[in-house]
């Protein structure tokens, strides 16, 4: 098993395909960046080959895959068909804006993915607009839909909360998961992106949520978490439905103890910790042809760099890793 100085297991990798979005998130993208500054990306081939030796070599068995937006990939479906057929993965799952899952998630499906996180920040048109810097709120509902139907085996809400922008409709969109059978998750905001100089403005903490959301159901049934970054809640709400709420929290309540994560980009930087820095590169073990040695070599440098807690505040923009 891959492990840290720390003695933490690493089994869990999130592969971030591209920095390519069509949205302009607040808290998530810089205006200008839409590609990897011309460093060469790993190919289908190249990715199946790396994540194939992870698995069968050091045991990861769930894979992630994010952006940017992984959707934007013209070969998005060959990368899951190829990772779908790997033994030993059991779980694949992408998180995405579900700005085409109408379009595209079928599709995936077919090919073997199994899991989808869908960011949804508001159900309020100019909310939502403001927030993601695009109007297509009905598109993301749309898909979101269209991925219930596809067959998988899960499909969840991711919620960025904002002060000032969102914090106000936790209520709305909680109700919006339960009517759909969907899970949902709220996420703290980290100082990190293009939100980090006016973090502690926007930062809502777990606790203020939860006291925003007392209303709609008292009797909260925390679920195990094992290594799930989120702390999961069974709540039966006032008006008879029932609905799991997460909370990520990595800022009031930070989980770096349990953290099994490595993160691995487009063009082969290795990010231990998603507010650090890059730890080294593993293109070159996978290109002209793969080196499994390499690879482990370069991903243990790596992880010898992983530090016990997160740093105070992030360096990369989350559009490079996919959160």
């Amino acid at each position: 098993m891959l492990a840290d100085r720390q003695g933490r297991t690493i089994d869990y990798l999130r592969l971030s395909l591209t920095p390519a979005c069509p949205m302009r998130c607040l808290y998530c993208r810089p205006q200008i960046l839409n590609d990897t500054g011309g460093l060469p990306i790993m190919s289908a081939a190249q990715i199946e080959s790396m994540v194939r030796h992870l698995v069968q070599q050091w045991g990861i068995y769930k894979v992630r895959l994010t952006g940017g937006e992984p959707t934007t990939r013209p070969d998005l479906r060959e990368i899951v068909e190829r990772l779908s057929g790997i033994s030993g993965l059991r779980d694949l799952a992408i998180t995405t804006n579900g700005l085409t899952l109408v379009r595209d998630i079928a599709d995936l499906a077919r090919a073997g993915l199994q899991r989808v996180n869908i960011s949804l920040d508001s159900l309020r048109t100019e909310v939502f607009e403001r927030m993601t810097g695009v109007r297509g709120l009905d598109r993301v509902v749309a898909g979101i839909h269209a991925a219930m139907e596809a067959g998988l085996r899960q499909v969840r809400l991711n919620c960025v909360v904002l002060a000032g922008e969102n914090d106000d409709e936790l209520g709305e969109l909680v109700q919006f998961a339960s009517e759909r059978g969907l899970e949902i998750r709220f996420i703290e905001l980290m100082p990190m992106g293009p939100l980090a100089d006016q973090w502690t403005r926007h930062y809502v903490p777990e606790k203020l949520m939860r006291s925003r959301l007392e209303q709609i159901g008292r009797e909260w049934q925390q679920l195990p978490q094992g290594h799930d970054s989120a702390r999961r809640y069974r709540v039966p709400l006032t008006n008879g439905r029932v609905v799991v709420i997460g909370f990520i929290t990595p800022m009031s309540c930070d989980f770096c103890v349990s953290c099994n994560r490595l993160r691995i980009t487009a063009s082969g930087e290795v990010y231990p910790c998603l507010m650090d820095q890059p730890r080294g590169n593993v293109y070159s073990a996978v290109d002209p042809e793969f080196d499994g040695a390499e690879l482990d070599r370069r991903l243990q440098q790596a992880l010898d760099n992983k530090a016990p807690l997160h740093p105070a505040t992030g360096f990369t923009p989350m559009t490079i890793l996919g959160g």
